[in-house]
Protein backbone atom coordinates (compact mmCIF):
# COMPACT_ATOMS: atom_id res chain seq x y z
CA UNK A 1 0.00 0.00 0.00
CA UNK A 2 1.02 3.41 -0.66
CA UNK A 3 2.02 5.79 1.52
CA UNK A 4 -0.35 8.40 0.54
CA UNK A 5 -3.53 6.44 0.39
CA UNK A 6 -6.32 6.79 3.23
CA UNK A 7 -5.47 4.21 6.22
CA UNK A 8 -7.91 1.44 6.01
CA UNK A 9 -9.07 2.04 9.40
CA UNK A 10 -11.08 5.35 8.04
CA UNK A 11 -9.10 7.52 11.05
CA UNK A 12 -9.95 11.21 10.27
CA UNK A 13 -7.61 13.86 10.91
CA UNK A 14 -7.59 17.36 12.17
CA UNK A 15 -7.98 18.51 8.39
CA UNK A 16 -11.89 16.39 8.40
CA UNK A 17 -10.00 13.87 6.05
CA UNK A 18 -9.00 10.48 6.41
CA UNK A 19 -5.37 9.92 7.17
CA UNK A 20 -2.84 8.78 4.97
CA UNK A 21 -1.79 4.70 5.99
CA UNK A 22 1.72 6.03 6.55
CA UNK A 23 0.43 8.69 8.90
CA UNK A 24 -2.20 6.63 10.77
CA UNK A 25 -1.41 2.41 11.15
CA UNK A 26 1.34 2.15 8.53
CA UNK A 27 4.14 3.89 11.17
CA UNK A 28 2.92 0.79 13.44
CA UNK A 29 2.48 -1.97 11.08
CA UNK A 30 5.72 -1.39 9.00
CA UNK A 31 7.93 -0.24 11.59
CA UNK A 32 6.58 -2.63 14.24
CA UNK A 33 10.20 -3.36 16.25
CA UNK A 34 10.71 0.97 16.97
CA UNK A 35 7.27 2.49 16.50
CA UNK A 36 4.42 0.85 18.58
CA UNK A 37 1.10 1.95 18.68
CA UNK A 38 1.02 4.71 22.15
CA UNK A 39 -2.95 3.03 23.08
CA UNK A 40 -4.88 0.59 22.77
CA UNK A 41 -7.18 2.35 19.94
CA UNK A 42 -4.21 2.87 18.04
CA UNK A 43 -3.39 -0.66 18.33
CA UNK A 44 -6.69 -2.09 17.68
CA UNK A 45 -6.84 0.31 14.18
CA UNK A 46 -3.68 -0.76 12.96
CA UNK A 47 -5.05 -4.26 13.84
CA UNK A 48 -7.74 -3.69 11.60
CA UNK A 49 -5.41 -2.34 8.99
CA UNK A 50 -3.91 -5.45 9.44
CA UNK A 51 -6.68 -7.46 8.83
CA UNK A 52 -7.53 -5.61 5.22
CA UNK A 53 -3.88 -5.55 4.42
CA UNK A 54 -3.65 -9.39 5.27
CA UNK A 55 -0.58 -8.63 7.63
CA UNK A 56 -0.97 -12.07 9.63
CA UNK A 57 2.89 -11.00 11.07
CA UNK A 58 1.76 -7.73 12.30
CA UNK A 59 -1.58 -9.44 13.75
CA UNK A 60 0.49 -11.65 15.75
CA UNK A 61 3.21 -9.76 17.17
CA UNK A 62 0.40 -7.91 18.79
CA UNK A 63 -1.80 -10.69 19.95
CA UNK A 64 -1.18 -12.17 23.79
CA UNK A 65 0.41 -15.14 22.87
CA UNK A 66 -1.14 -17.09 25.61
CA UNK A 67 -4.57 -16.01 23.55
CA UNK A 68 -2.99 -16.55 20.09
CA UNK A 69 -5.83 -19.49 18.37
CA UNK A 70 -3.44 -22.02 16.87
CA UNK A 71 -5.46 -22.26 13.80
CA UNK A 72 -5.54 -18.45 13.20
CA UNK A 73 -6.06 -17.36 9.19
CA UNK A 74 -6.94 -14.36 7.87
CA UNK A 75 -10.21 -15.07 6.25
CA UNK A 76 -8.99 -15.51 2.66
CA UNK A 77 -11.11 -12.86 -0.14
CA UNK A 78 -12.60 -11.11 2.24
CA UNK A 79 -13.27 -7.50 0.96
CA UNK A 80 -13.37 -5.20 4.45
CA UNK A 81 -15.54 -2.30 4.24
CA UNK A 82 -15.26 -0.39 7.14
CA UNK A 83 -14.47 0.36 11.18
CA UNK A 84 -16.42 2.01 13.92
CA UNK A 85 -14.79 2.80 16.82
CA UNK A 86 -17.60 3.23 19.28
CA UNK A 87 -16.27 3.13 22.19
CA UNK A 88 -12.57 3.26 24.56
CA UNK A 89 -12.01 3.15 28.20
CA UNK A 90 -8.54 2.87 30.55
CA UNK A 91 -9.04 0.01 32.65
CA UNK A 92 -6.09 0.65 34.74
CA UNK A 93 -2.82 1.87 33.96
CA UNK A 94 -1.55 -0.72 32.06
CA UNK A 95 -5.28 -1.98 30.68
CA UNK A 96 -7.64 -0.61 28.21
CA UNK A 97 -10.82 -2.06 26.00
CA UNK A 98 -12.00 -1.06 23.09
CA UNK A 99 -15.63 -1.38 21.84
CA UNK A 100 -15.50 -1.84 17.84
CA UNK A 101 -17.79 -2.51 15.01
CA UNK A 102 -15.51 -3.90 11.73
CA UNK A 103 -17.76 -4.97 8.62
CA UNK A 104 -16.55 -7.29 6.04
CA UNK A 105 -18.19 -9.02 2.94
CA UNK A 106 -16.66 -12.46 1.81
CA UNK A 107 -18.40 -15.44 -1.01
CA UNK A 108 -21.10 -12.19 -1.34
CA UNK A 109 -22.10 -13.07 2.64
CA UNK A 110 -21.80 -9.66 4.75
CA UNK A 111 -20.23 -10.08 8.09
CA UNK A 112 -20.56 -7.71 10.88
CA UNK A 113 -18.15 -7.97 14.08
CA UNK A 114 -19.44 -5.97 17.17
CA UNK A 115 -16.80 -6.61 20.40
CA UNK A 116 -15.49 -5.37 22.83
CA UNK A 117 -11.36 -5.89 23.28
CA UNK A 118 -8.87 -5.80 26.11
CA UNK A 119 -5.58 -4.56 25.88
CA UNK A 120 -2.54 -4.85 27.97
CA UNK A 121 0.39 -3.02 28.07
CA UNK A 122 3.07 -5.01 28.40
CA UNK A 123 7.37 -3.67 28.33
CA UNK A 124 6.16 -0.64 26.68
CA UNK A 125 3.56 -2.07 24.02
CA UNK A 126 0.04 -2.45 23.94
CA UNK A 127 -1.30 -6.11 23.33
CA UNK A 128 -4.59 -7.27 22.33
CA UNK A 129 -5.51 -9.59 25.35
CA UNK A 130 -9.57 -11.38 24.41
CA UNK A 131 -12.89 -9.95 23.32
CA UNK A 132 -15.96 -10.30 24.08
CA UNK A 133 -18.32 -10.36 21.04
CA UNK A 134 -21.61 -8.22 21.65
Amino acid sequence: MGSSYACPCGQIGASKKPLAYAACCGRFIEAYETTPAPDAQSLMRSRYSAFVLERADYIRATWDAANYPPDFAIQPGAKWLGLEVRATRSTGPDSAEVEFVARYRVDGRAVRVHERSRFVRSGGRWIYLDGDAL
